[in-house]
């Protein structure tokens, strides 16, 4: 039998959380009255655009051509209205202004929100030409409708798409998030900075990273426990992280990068090479060259 933790003990550890060098330097105090972001809130406000994006594979399975508009209007409604507020929150969460010196920072989240929206179509027609490449480029795959309900890559790209959006916008945070969601799900880490061109898939994808300033181009193929990743990160003089500088591969059309491969720092993977499994690549490689590890 497990004890209860006794009256006087569980004050003691009340207390010694409650100091002020114990909490703060992992407590978050709301600004202006705004909340963090919700989980919950960005999970139904994806789940809403899959509905959008994929119509009849998710949300409402009845949807018919006929009723398309009110499906599409009603997700969109409550999407809209979901990313406006964790826009603000997103805002918040880093903002240190005062209220007397804050922005209008309701009417910018609306201004943000609205060109997301109009952003839709562009995502929806580069998500068909992934949910094309998973489909041509894996023999398993019985039809397209297969690799939009099954195959982690689409659910790590639909995400990514909508996060990259968000980011290109300067939005706080609420990227991050909803990049890191497609991870914990699917085991893909794509930074929301990452710009991938169309066509693009990751067979299997378990293990893969993209980091924050890759440049994909088309039709690309990745596989599972590929890195794309920063070799070194310079410092400035204080020993700080220089951040934000271009420090991940460029990796042009038509390549194929097989798994376990490693590429790191800012080099360019040339149109139409091969990659093979488990080699590490700190050069660039010329365009079709076939770089595989020795026997």
């Amino acid at each position: 039998m497990v004890s209860k933790i006794g009256a006087p003990l569980l004050a003691d550890v009340v207390e010694a959380l409650c100091e002020e060098e114990s909490y703060q330097s992992v407590y978050h105090m709301p600004e202006h009255d705004r909340p963090m972001p919700s989980l919950e809130a960005l999970s139904e406000f994806v789940e809403r655009l899959r509905a959008v994006i994929f119509p009849g594979y998710f949300g409402d399975s009845e949807i018919q051509p006929e009723t398309m508009r009110y499906h599409i209007g009603g997700n969109l409604d409550v999407a809209y209205r979901i990313l406006v507020e964790q826009i603000l929150r997103g805002h918040c969460f880093f903002c240190k202004a005062d209220e007397l010196n804050c922005f209008d920072c309701e009417s910018d989240a609306k201004r943000i929100a609205s060109e997301f929206m109009s952003k839709l179509p562009e995502m929806r027609k580069l998500l068909a030409t992934d949910v094309q490449a998973a489909y041509v480029g894996d023999p398993a795959s019985k039809s397209p409708g297969e690799t939009i309900f099954c195959y982690p890559s689409i659910t790590a790209l639909t995400h990514h798409r909508i996060a990259h959006e968000l980011y290109k916008l300067n939005v706080d945070l609420i990227p991050r998030i909803i990049g890191e969601m497609a991870h914990s799900k699917t085991g893909i880490d794509i930074h929301p900075g990452a710009r991938i061109g169309e066509h693009f898939f990751i067979d299997h994808g378990t293990g893969t990273v993209i980091g924050e300033t890759c440049i994909i181009g088309r039709n690309v193929r990745l596989y599972q426990g590929v890195t794309l990743g920063a070799k070194s990160f310079p410092q400035d003089e204080s020993g700080t992280l220089i951040k934000g500088i271009a420090r991940h591969p460029i990796v042009e059309d038509n390549v194929i990068v097989y798994s376990g491969a490693t590429i790191l720092g800012r080099v360019t993977i040339g149109a139409g090479s091969v990659i093979g499994g488990n080699v590490w690549v700190t050069r660039s490689i010329p365009a079709g060259e076939r770089l595989l590890q020795s026997k």
